[in-house]
């Protein structure tokens, strides 16, 4: 029955633009009917979800496909249900944030086109998550990968993200043709092309290894990991704020949940597995927030961020790989837990952020930092939402992203002592790491709220930035209003971790004994603790607040010799991070666009601010970009043949 709504809430989703398609943007009650839609889908699936959650409800439907050896095999279990929640979620918060963002007004060239392919994604993530056949999986995953797509190339007459939407297209197919690969590999060791586990044995050895591989190559594309995250930060800075909001909270997770869903199916994976998840998790992290920290440009800041985020995930992936590998149940259950955990943390706070960066576009109409300052007199609650999103990010008490975190921190303490030799280095340097990751995102986020809503405005147009309507606004409170909650009362969501956690393990914890993450993890002291932090920091500001309004003069402090301090005279992005980036420019090659100084009186000429771009990103994606756009038709088609070879091979091997 749970199946048959959410089915029926996914419809709901996919409909949502129909109206708009079939009326024209012009229409306001076919723009209001696919709205009510859209919200009636989500809020449909989001009840369901968590009702499934709660009931740890398994089913499944299976129908006849007219497709050579598919299946329309749909099911449902908790660990699908927990990766639900965030797609209906940030959906339905989506839809209403586009009401006051996306108007057919300001983008009449491709409203309708937009809202159709909005409501696509969310139901095809929405099928990638419950398809349980290889092929309808595969569907699922195109179709996500094609909406995304246009979402991406919405505003396709611009340049930069023609660009960026070519890339994700070449990146995603190359992902696909991974997990062709994968599921092919996967029908010769167990006889299907399904989600079963597969068997152990020294003969299959190889083709084990190259299922992990393959999968990790396929679905990491999708997550961002790195060195394979080079087309994330052009397409969610260049995609509309709101997509980007669910490209980064939602789209990264399916990468995530095709990992959790391969990994869970090898009943003993070597040690070796759960270290390269470690190793490629701390150096997404690390990288990536240092990128983050190099960048100027809001969202592509956000971007990196999200490479950073989905290291962490990465990190606790591995450890929960790892205590498979050892048969201790405490480093599964925490590795696990903090890694789910993590997932819809991240999907809470990072919309939370890409929202807010919209609203300071939406009113500066640029994403660049240096031109900012002074929002905060100007947008207040803008300003106060970012700053639970950027207090969450840097996993700071007494919000969500701290209790992740620290589920992976008491895990790789564990990991340490469990294991030997090279392995308890790895787990011993992965804890620092870690905690050097979240000292670069504060010091990051630090940044990003001084030089953008601190200060005196630096530009025009920061000078009239002004408020974003409500629509806009409502969806950042309720995120920041779930940040607060799941940090001051993590108790209550150990029930869902513990449920779609069982469903990885493949047994039921011991009620109230060692195997449940309540018993293993201090959740209920870290509720009290952040709820007594809570409490204390909205007493303190309540009592400083009264006097601030006292205020009635202001008064220039000392000057320096300055008589007329102006805007310029602030710290810029540029020079904040400058310490903290210059060690790492090798990696992050940064580039600035300086005026042409000629003559004795030099006319002003511009100036474009430094852009950091990784390896990957600046030096692979030219050449992405000029295979597909200007490549010779002869070698696309003798790569094709080659690669159908390849699978038709594996495809023949005797299971």
């Amino acid at each position: 029955m749970i199946l048959l709504v959410l089915e029926a809430a996914a419809a709901l989703a996919l409909l949502s633009g129909v109206p708009v398609l079939l009326s024209g943007a012009g229409s306001i009650h076919a723009r209001a009917f696919g709205r009510v839609l859209g919200l009636l889908g989500s809020t449909t699936g989001l009840v369901a979800s968590m009702w499934s959650l709660c009931s740890h409800n398994h089913s499944r439907q299976d129908f006849a496909w007219s497709l050579p050896g598919a299946s329309l095999s749909l099911g449902l279990d908790p660990l699908s249900a927990f990766f639900l929640v965030p797609i209906f979620l940030i959906g339905g918060l989506g839809t209403l944030y586009q009401a006051g963002y996306w108007t057919p007004s300001i983008h009449p060239r491709n409203y309708r086109r937009h809202c159709f392919c909005w409501g696509l994604l969310q139901a095809s993530m929405a099928l990638v998550v419950i398809a349980r056949h290889g092929v309808l999986f595969l569907f699922a995953w195109e179709l996500m990968a094609l909406s995304a797509y246009f979402l991406i190339s919405t505003e396709d007459q611009l340049e930069e993200v023609r660009e960026a939407g070519w890339v994700y297209l070449v990146a995603t197919h190359v992902g696909t043709l991974s997990l062709f690969g994968m599921f092919a590999l996967m029908k010769t060791l167990s006889g299907a092309l399904e989600w079963h586990p597969l068997p152990t044995g020294a003969p299959e050895d190889w083709r084990l290894f190259a299922v992990f591989l393959l999968g990790l190559v396929g679905f990491g594309i999708k997550a961002g990991i790195m060195p394979l995250h080079f087309w994330l930060p052009g397409a969610h800075a260049n995609a509309p704020s709101h997509v980007s909001a669910i490209l980064s909270g939602v789209m990264l997770k399916m990468g995530v949940y095709g990992l959790v869903r391969t990994l869970s199916l090898f009943p003993d994976p070597p040690v070796a597995w759960g270290a390269i998840l470690l190793v490629l998790g701390a150096a997404s992290g690390f990288l990536g927030i240092w990128l983050a920290m190099a960048n100027q440009d809001l969202k592509r800041l956000l971007a990196y961020s999200s490479v950073e985020n989905v290291g962490i995930l990465l990190m606790g992936l591995g450890l929960a790989v790892i205590g498979r590998a050892l048969g201790r149940e405490d480093l599964q259950v925490l590795g696990m837990g903090g890694c789910l955990l993590h997932v819809w943390n991240h999907a809470l706070f990072k919309p939370l952020l890409f929202f807010g960066a919209g609203s300071v576009l939406h009113a500066t109409h640029s994403r660049q930092l240096d031109v900012l300052g002074g929002l905060s007199r100007r947008m207040p609650l803008t300003a106060a939402l970012f700053l639970i999103g950027a207090l969450s990010i840097s996993a700071l008490p007494p919000l969500n992203g701290f209790v992740s975190e620290l589920l992976i921190y008491q895990g790789l303490f564990r990991a340490s002592q469990a294991l030997d030799g090279g392995g308890w280095a790895g787990a011993a340097l992965s804890a620092p790491i870690l905690a050097m990751i979240g000292a670069l995102a504060a010091a990051c986020f630090v940044k990003v709220s001084g030089v953008a809503f601190l200060g005196a405005p630096r530009t025009p147009r920061a000078e009239a930035a002004r408020e974003s309507p409500g629509s806009m606004l409502a969806p950042m409170g309720i995120l920041a209003a779930c940040c607060l909650a799941v940090g001051v009362l993590p108790v209550g969501v150990a029930p869902f971790l513990e449920a779609a956690t069982e469903c990885w393990i493949g047994e039921t914890l011991v009620a109230n004994g060692e195997g449940t993450l309540g018993a293993i993890a201090p959740l209920r002291d870290i509720g009290l603790l952040s709820g007594a932090l809570a409490i204390g920091i909205a007493s303190v500001s309540l009592l400083l607040l009264p006097r601030m309004k006292k205020v009635v003069g202001r008064q220039m402090t000392w000057d320096c010799g300055y008589s007329s301090p102006g805007p310029r005279m602030q710290y810029s992005a540029s020079s904040f991070a400058r310490i903290l980036a210059k060690p790492l420019e090798w990696v992050s090659h940064p580039t600035s666009a300086f005026p042409r100084l000629v003559g004795l009186f030099p006319e002003k000429g511009p100036f474009k601010p430094q852009e950091s771009r990784s390896f990957p990103e600046g030096g692979l994606q030219p050449y992405l970009t000029r295979l597909v756009e200007h490549g010779r038709l002869q070698l696309n088609l003798a790569l094709f043949v080659l690669i159908l070879g390849i699978l038709l091979f594996l495809g023949r091997l005797d299971p």
